[in-house]
């Protein structure tokens, strides 16, 4: 599926990686994209920027159907489809399962990570499915692509981050199963584990923690920029034989505990 002329839903698309999701998208052509997102100041300034007929700002909770479904409408009515969904929309944690300062981690908060992170993330590309499975395939019988954002820390996460790792370890875990259900009406998805990223969060780190975290990638030797994790989601929506596949956007960066 090109970029060219297709429909984009790209939830926490107003910053850090589907800002940049986003951006690529319209540079690279496509037909309209839905930047789905809480914060709706960014949003409507994404919009301004990249104009009214390109992009279309929804104020969506990915964890609530009616929110979601009333995006995805939006969507279709000013665009007429959806073509490629892209969830980026989650957010991290940095709890232990226990410490002598603050006791065991807190149980509504664990829920809350796996929640947004995990159940967001199905909840969005499973109502988008439902809308793609009744569109018209292209020449190569494509209905649709979703691309699902993990994190590394599914597979090495870090101390405090048991919510977090089971959250995208999650996603990880359901990206073939899903890819085998929505295969038959021509739907592919793949999903991307970053490493660390040079989002809003980590530029307001001081310089020498980001310097450290820097220091443990093998090469390139720096944070990854957003820019290059839009790139790869394009790439997997362009390539037709990328399916029910995870990948590792990380610099060959192995976490170690702390």
């Amino acid at each position: 599926m090109k970029v060219e002329g297709s429909v984009f839903v790209v939830t926490g698309g107003a910053s850090g990686l589907g800002q940049a999701v986003v951006r690529r998208a319209v540079e690279l052509g496509a037909a309209g994209v839905g930047i789905f997102d809480l914060n709706d100041d960014d949003g409507e300034e994404m919009v301004v920027e990249l104009g009214e007929d390109k992009a279309l700002f929804a104020e969506v909770n990915v964890t609530d159907a009616d929110s979601v479904q009333e995006g995805l409408a939006a969507v279709v009515e000013k665009f007429g489809r959806v073509d490629v969904v892209v969830n980026c929309a989650g957010i991290g944690s940095g709890t232990k399962t226990y410490s002598r300062k603050g006791g065991a981690h807190k149980l509504d908060y664990f829920k809350k990570v796996v929640e947004v992170n995990l159940v967001g993330t199905f909840n969005t590309l499973r109502l988008a499915a439902a809308i793609m499975a009744e569109q018209e395939p292209n020449a190569d019988g494509e209905r649709g692509v979703i691309v699902n954002t993990a994190s590394v820390a599914a597979f090495d996460g870090q101390q405090g981050q048991a919510s977090y790792s089971a959250s995208k370890a999650g996603v990880v875990g359901m990206t073939l199963p899903i890819a085998r259900d929505l295969g038959p009406y021509g739907i592919r998805i793949c999903t991307i584990c970053p490493g660390v990223f040079l989002t809003p969060m980590m530029r307001m780190l001081k310089a020498e923690v980001r310097a450290s975290l820097e220091k443990d990638v093998p090469f390139p030797s720096r944070l990854g920029r957003p820019e290059e994790f839009a790139l790869m989601a394009t790439s997997i929506v362009e390539n037709p034989y990328l399916n029910g596949e995870t990948i590792r956007l990380d610099g060959a960066l192995r976490m170690n505990k702390l």
